[in-house]
């Protein structure tokens, strides 16, 4: 179907950030204030995957993620593409450089829900060069596990009450696709 094809949106409500919409009978909610998603698979020199923790009030949870962020969000940098994108979420939430991203997938991150797209990078050999942490809006734990022992990880950590987002077994995915690392 392509886009002329698609039924006009009824928009049920509006914040500063989001688009309550009803399509053809679906409610669901877009962003308008970013023209994309990226998620970062984050790998050092030392076959450690990066991982980020923070507090998400929608679970009312600390949640392990991959770095992730929203591409042209920044008044300044509307058309920002996605891999610029991807590094600097990288930098900011782990304060940790990539000189080269893969594109290796653009995945629905809730279809029944949203229309967000997410695309997710591969970077290896990530060079530490700041402290992340994220900017003055959040309060973001930075995680390096060795893939050798990330499954465990995981597991303490939901075990500990603590949730994780899916898209780090998507990451998993990747690595282990790409690679002769034998991760858990």
């Amino acid at each position: 179907m392509n886009r002329s094809d698609v039924p006009a949106d009824d928009v049920i409500a509006q914040t500063a950030h989001l688009r309550f919409v009803k399509r053809d009978g679906w409610s669901y909610v877009e962003r308008t204030t970013a023209s994309g998603v990226v998620c970062i698979v984050a790998r050092t020199r030392e076959d450690r995957i990066v991982l980020v923790e923070q507090y998400r009030p929608p679970v009312a949870r600390r949640v392990i993620e991959l770095p992730a962020g929203l591409c042209g969000d920044l008044a300044d940098q509307a058309d920002e593409a996605l891999e610029i994108a991807a590094m600097r979420e990288l930098l900011e939430e782990t304060g940790y450089r990539a000189t080269k991203m893969r594109n290796v997938a653009t995945v629905a991150s809730s279809a029944g829900m949203t229309n967000e797209m997410v695309t997710i990078f591969v970077a290896d050999q990530i060079e530490k060069v700041e402290s992340g942490g994220g900017d003055e809006s959040e309060d973001i734990t930075v995680h390096e596990i060795s893939l050798a022992a990330i499954d465990d990880w995981l597991k303490q950590s939901q075990q500990s009450g603590k949730l994780v987002d899916a898209r780090v077994y998507s990451g998993l995915y990747f690595l282990r696709r790409e690679s002769d690392v034998h991760v858990g």
